[in-house]
Formats: C-alpha cells, sequence, structure tokens
C-alpha cells in the first residue's frame, strides 16, 4: 500500500471516530461524558494535523498539533475541576 493510501485509510478512520465522538459530545448524557467526548475529537483533531503533516511532508503542522494538544489538556483539566467543585450538578434526573 502506497504512502497516499495508508493516509487515506487513516484520514477515513479518523473521521469515523470523529462521528461517533460527536454523537456522544451531542448525546451524553451526563456532563463528564460530555467533556470526555470533547476531549477525545481534541485529540481527533491533533491526529488529523499530524497525518496531514505527514502527507505533506511539512514539519510546522507538528507544531500547531502539538500546541491544540496542550491546549486541549488544559481545558480538560480546567472542566474536570469545574466538576470536582460542584460548580452544577450534572447528573441526570
Amino acid at each position: 500500500m502506497s504512502t497516499g493510501g495508508v493516509t487515506s485509510v487513516v484520514f477515513g478512520a479518523l473521521i469515523l471516530a470523529f462521528l461517533l465522538a460527536f454523537v456522544r459530545l451531542a448525546r451524553g448524557p451526563s456532563l463528564p461524558d460530555r467533556v470526555v467526548a470533547l476531549d477525545l475529537m481534541a485529540t481527533l483533531a491533533v491526529g488529523f494535523i499530524a497525518t496531514y503533516a505527514v502527507a505533506t511532508g511539512q514539519a510546522l503542522y507538528v507544531d500547531l498539533a502539538l500546541v491544540l494538544a496542550l491546549v486541549a489538556f488544559l481545558g480538560t483539566v480546567a472542566f474536570a475541576h469545574y466538576i470536582e467543585k460542584g460548580g452544577r450538578s450534572w447528573r441526570r434526573i
């Protein structure tokens, strides 16, 4: 399989995973489920960027993926802190 074929398969798998994560983000059922789905979507976006960087041979995109990964991590930590402190009741009634 050529490099173009491999990247096409990887992009297809990432798109499928992104759609499944979006369904979990939309349906819930609770706030922690949505936070995990949003974190997964950010991680998948890093995967998209990294795959694109490999496909095009542009190392600049790896820096962009690293920045996105760090911002996503900080966002997840902030959400976890918010949930732990009880900012809002996340349990389904």
